[in-house]
């Protein structure tokens, strides 16, 4: 498997996102390459990318709009991810009649910036209150609905608890193996302060994180896989879970899904804090599933689909 599609000089041939630029043909190869295209969908959908500036960062975002759209679903992906990885979501997304808004954050997939690295999560609260700029501009219908896997629930999380008196967000949270902290998070802090005065980072391990036996194929494959852990966004991450358990509690009620065989997030401790954080969320637990929901098993993405369905009535 091989990219037709060069992933800098993609990034530099892209304008604003608000302008609708047309896909161009190195555009429309990198969708095709990620499924992005939806090919199966009875009715194309109209798509594009675009650029946007953030904190010194060209963040890339690409929308999709349903035929006759009721709502918008704000999609994050997750710490090593990239938009090329949720078409499912983004096809139950559209199936709902939401348009969809995602971009990739710094440091991942066509966005700039040192690969899977960040100084500050505080940088992603400005990509996320960006991408709602973008959202208003596009006239994206409300309401809209806010979805999160993993590091990109912890996005989410923090934006409800720290701005949910002013966030636009009037449809549901919703979080996919939200991380609050990874598994084994205490040798992961003591492995981060021996070794921070020495390295800038380690090299990444690839598991096995879902169910599918073809995810881990096509993720070793995938040429905007990072190849590194970067020791800076450990450090980030140790001062952000500082933030979120000094967090004032929220009234939302966030739709929670999390497999019981996820091995990459804490996820017993993580319900905790959220439940503490969080007026009643409504928790759908999946026995068999692993970490990265997005792409789990058909069977498994429908259970959690049709929880979602439920409760956006």
């Amino acid at each position: 498997m091989s990219a037709s599609f060069q992933p800098d000089a993609l990034r530099a041939s892209l304008q604003p996102l608000s302008a609708r630029q047309p896909l161009s043909a190195q555009a429309a190869a990198y969708q095709h390459f990620y499924g992005l295209d939806l090919p199966s969908r009875p009715v194309p959908v109209e798509r594009w990318l675009g650029r946007f500036q953030v904190a010194g960062y060209d963040v890339v975002g690409q929308v999709w709009l349903a035929p006759a759209p009721v709502a918008t679903l704000i999609l994050l992906h997750g710490f090593y991810d990239h938009m090329g990885l949720y078409r499912h979501v983004i096809d139950w997304a559209l199936d709902q009649g939401f348009s969809v808004i995602a971009c990739d954050l710094p440091g991942h997939g066509l966005s700039s910036g040192e690969r899977a690295s960040i100084d500050d999560f505080a940088v992603y609260q400005q990509v996320l209150e960006a991408l709602f700029a973008q959202a208003a501009t596009l006239g994206l219908p409300q309401p809209w609905h806010l979805c999160g896997q993993s590091t990109g629930g912890a996005i989410v999380i923090d934006h409800v608890l720290n701005h949910g008196d002013d966030s636009p967000i009037q449809g549901r949270v919703i979080l996919l193996a939200p991380l609050v902290r990874p598994r084994a998070w205490r040798w992961s802090r003591f492995s981060y302060y021996l070794l921070r005065p020495f390295v800038k980072g380690i090299e990444r391990r690839f598991s096995e994180n879902t169910n599918d036996p073809t995810f881990l194929p096509f993720l070793l494959a995938d040429p905007l896989q990072p190849r590194r852990l970067p020791t800076a966004w450990v450090g980030a991450l140790i001062e952000w879970v500082k933030r979120i358990e000094a967090a004032p509690p929220s009234t939302r009620r966030p739709l929670i899904i999390q497999g019981q065989s996820d091995m990459t997030v804490d996820w017993p401790h993580n319900l905790l804090v959220l439940r503490e954080k969080f007026a009643q969320p409504q928790v759908l637990m999946l026995p068999e599933a692993r970490h990265h929901l997005a792409n789990e098993l058909p069977t498994i993405r429908q259970r959690y689909f049709a929880f979602i369905g439920e409760h956006l009535t």
